[in-house]
């Protein structure tokens, strides 16, 4: 149990579950998350189509490439958090007028 008496240190580092640093994991971890709740709640206004869907699009990028390059379960975890709710924000923001919805065209 010596994983137990070693101090965590930093914001993320419950993440670090295998001991060592991942600061660019954890950064697309928390990043995708951040991601996905704005394009989530943004998704729930009909107005807001064009951020709910740019923020969905980057987000499901992010996750994806973060879900590439994770080093552990914890930060696989919030990926997948993220690009959940990434992936219902793209399609309720194309379904309420899409990517340029009345910009081009």
């Amino acid at each position: 149990m010596a994983q137990a008496a070693r101090p965590h240190r930093g914001l993320l580092s419950f993440l670090d579950t295998d001991g060592k640093p991942h600061p660019v994991e954890n950064s697309f971890a928390a990043a995708t998350l951040l991601i996905g709740v704005i394009a989530f709640i943004t998704a729930h206004f009909p107005h807001l189509h064009l951020l709910s869907s740019w923020a969905g699009l980057i987000g499901i990028a992010t996750g994806l490439w973060g879900q590439l390059i994770s080093a552990t379960t914890g930060e696989r975890f919030l990926l997948i958090i993220g690009l959940g709710a990434s992936a219902v924000g793209f399609y309720l923001g194309m379904a309420h007028g899409g990517l340029f919805g009345g910009l081009m065209g």
